[in-house]
């Protein structure tokens, strides 16, 4: 696998209205995620950053079909699918990718881009749903995942942590989990975590 080993992809996923509180898919915690992701942004350690967007397709396949007409209502607001008001600013100078399923690794421009950058830099929404998905599809492609537990909200704290647990047994070797204070002050981020992959 080709890398560029100087430079790291800030993935933002998913950080539409729709998760804000009030809102029906609303996030736990998702406001404290929005500002260290903002705090990434404005602190410039990476230089590659990619935002991620959930949008219904027309034609959905299998149980997306069922999916897309339980969640119609959700689906045709266009309020709820744009981005928080916060990074609109940030949308105008990075790319963002529409996907309408879980894992960001449908996109293959997420794809290329991760697969050359040094680490795979692991922020957004929701945590048990798309993040966990990403996560796993950016490991079995090759890709060296830093995954920053303040940086994603999920639909619960118990779910939150639950899905930074299951991330948690991939590390040393596939993932890392850090702060984004540990990250923004760590030139080579190192686990501080000592769960390692056994077999499979």
């Amino acid at each position: 696998m080709e890398q560029n080993n100087s430079s790291d992809l800030l993935l933002v996923i998913d950080m539409q209205n729709v998760y804000t509180k009030g809102q029906e898919w609303a996030c736990k915690g998702i406001e404290h995620a929005s500002a260290s992701i903002l705090r990434l942004l404005n602190s410039q350690k990476t230089k590659q950053v990619i935002f991620t967007q959930y949008l219904a397709t027309e034609h959905p396949d299998g149980v997306w079909k069922e999916y897309n007409k339980v969640n119609a209502a959700v689906n045709s607001d266009p309020w709820l699918n744009e981005m928080m008001p916060e990074f609109l600013p940030w949308v105008k100078t990075y790319p963002v990718f529409t996907k309408s399923v879980y894992s960001s690794f449908a996109i293959p421009e997420v794809v290329k881009a991760a697969k050359k950058a040094r680490h795979l830099v692991i922020s957004g929404v929701v945590a048990e749903c798309c993040v966990l998905s990403t996560v796993l599809s950016a490991i079995d492609a090759g890709c060296k995942v830093i995954y920053l537990t303040d940086a994603v909200a999920g639909l619960s704290e118990v779910s939150r942590k639950e899905t930074e647990n299951i991330i948690s047994y991939f590390a040393p070797l596939h993932t890392v989990l850090m702060t984004t204070e540990e990250y923004l002050l760590s030139d080579t981020p190192k686990s501080h975590l000592c769960y390692k992959v056994s077999g499979h």
